[in-house]
């Protein structure tokens, strides 16, 4: 069940993360307008969101998604705009000189650039993720990881607590690794610099 929550709730919002992010990124006009506030929230914890969302939402998934989504979804709208945002002009004017359209200058300038900064965003906001799981397990939940902490400190079954934290450790590994296979497979050209050195 704490695998599923985070799943669903980090695929949606990396997924929003990385529209708006890209969104901010590329329109000077989008950014001006929206991304402030955003950074504005990015100060605040989710958790602090959490007895305000309660009161809309109650206690059930809906609640846990959009907590994880939300956690997920700040640092990767800040990787994603600021990889985009610090792309070289000089590699744009590069693009423009070789008469790049849209689609090309973005395929080939602008994502391949982006790539190391999208991805710490994504692996921070995995991080976030399972972090926000077990505090909402913990605030709002009869099942999961977090509310099985809950349940061994409350029987003071410290080998439960202390399991419950170990699957989480390593389930959160390992999701880290995975996106940083990931990140590997779409810079071929960064396992070429390293192979050289």
């Amino acid at each position: 069940m704490s695998t599923e929550r985070v799943l669903i709730g980090f695929g949606i919002g990396a997924v929003g993360g990385l529209a708006f992010g890209a969104a901010a990124g590329l329109s000077p006009t989008f950014r001006a307008f929206f991304y402030p506030p955003v950074q504005a929230v990015a100060r605040v914890n989710v958790l602090a969101w959490m007895p305000l969302l309660t009161l809309f939402m109650g206690i059930d998934e809906p609640l846990k998604y959009v907590v994880i989504a939300w956690s997920a979804a700040i640092p990767v709208i800040l990787g994603t705009a600021r990889g985009i945002e610090a792309v070289s002009p000089a590699f744009r004017e590069l693009g423009q000189a070789l008469q790049f359209d849209t689609r090309d200058t973005l395929r080939l300038i602008v994502l391949p650039g982006a790539v190391p900064s999208l991805f710490a965003g994504l692996r921070e906001g995995l991080a976030n993720a399972w972090q926000t799981l077990v505090l909402a397990e913990l605030f709002a939940s009869f099942e999961g990881l977090g509310y099985l902490m809950t349940w061994g400190r409350q029987l003071f079954q410290l080998d439960l607590v202390i399991v419950a934290m170990i699957v989480v450790a390593i389930a959160g590994l390992a999701m880290d690794l995975l996106l940083r296979a990931v990140e590997r497979r779409v810079q071929p050209w960064k396992k070429g610099t390293a192979d050289v050195h």
